[in-house]
């Protein structure tokens, strides 16, 4: 398993571990919760990357797909997101992301993506930076205002077309006729079974291929150029923080661990512990919602 961790690390792979860790954490090695001193650390830096994860969304009501959500029907959501089953069953995989959308469609920024925001532009008039480096494939971030996005699993509000591979930001509700009402997640509800040629079709004209959701399935490799910009982020940031990130989906799960390897403090912030929290130098548990406006917060030194 460790070389296979290793390995998705280097090549970008998408994998999803399904090991927690339960029980306290070692006390030499419990990470620090002084927000005056993490206040401090915070009002010196330079180059901040906030790397974010589903529990951002969740305070949106976006679900995490996580626990209670972590099924779709009688499917496992992380069985469904694979190129496998796109290419075995299109109409399915389409009717679940379908159902993802329209959620996404009709939720607003929660206070955390609306504090990464403020926090970025306010800094920016002081020749300082924030770099946005998300897990979550829906739009909160750019809707609350963050202009440094880094999306590494892709967007939900993108399509690719399987053909000629344009990729185009896709806000339709609903997508397609055909998936109109569609996609209803309860365990009793049928496939609706809709022909390939009926699902979401490329507008560029001589191609008409079939559109997929412009996101990195599991099993997938991540997108090299986002590659590249991230591994300049975690090699010049001075402080990094991990907020609402269960980290056990690689390779995302070991960016904050990286920047911490070079010195860096990093601040976790989440409603529990996770299997990297001991790595961190800081952590603050709670809804990030409450946590993250007190970090992020103008601080008293700070020139106006």
């Amino acid at each position: 398993m460790l070389l296979q961790k290793r390995a998705a690390i280097a090549l970008g792979l998408r994998m999803c571990s399904t090991h927690v860790t339960k029980g306290p954490l070692i006390d030499t090695a419990r990470p620090n919760a002084d927000m005056a001193e993490f206040r401090k650390v915070f009002s010196k830096a330079k180059h901040i990357a906030i790397i974010t994860g589903a529990g951002v969304s969740a305070e949106s009501g976006v679900p995490t797909f996580r626990g209670e959500h972590e099924k779709w029907r009688k499917w496992m959501s992380q069985d469904l997101a694979t190129p496998e089953a796109f290419s075995r069953t299109p109409s399915r995989v389409w009717e679940f992301y379908h159902y993802r959308r329209e959620l996404v469609l009709n939720k607003k920024p929660s206070v955390a993506h609306l504090a990464i925001a403020e926090c970025e532009a306010r800094l920016k008039k002081q020749g300082r930076s924030v770099v946005v480096i998300t897990q979550c494939i829906d739009d909160l971030h750019r809707q609350a205002g963050s202009k440094h996005v880094l999306k590494i699993h892709g967007s939900l509000l993108e399509t690719r077309c399987m053909t000629c591979g344009e990729v185009t930001v896709n806000k339709r509700s609903p997508i397609c006729s055909a998936l109109k009402d569609k996609g209803a997640p309860g365990p009793d509800v049928p496939d609706a079974v809709i022909p390939v040629d009926k699902l979401p079709r490329c507008d560029e004209s001589d191609c008409h291929g079939l559109l997929r959701p412009n996101v990195v399935f599991f099993g997938e490799t991540l997108d090299s150029h986002i590659l590249t910009k991230v591994e300049k982020e975690m090699e010049t940031c001075d402080l990094c923080l991990v907020v609402g990130m269960s980290s056990i989906v690689y390779p995302a799960a070991m960016f904050g661990p990286r920047i911490a390897s070079r010195g860096v403090p990093v601040a976790e912030f989440n409603t529990n512990v996770t299997p990297k929290t001991e790595y961190f130098t800081y952590h603050f548990q709670g809804r990030c919602g409450i946590t993250l406006p007190q970090a992020l917060a103008p601080h008293e030194s700070e020139v106006f």
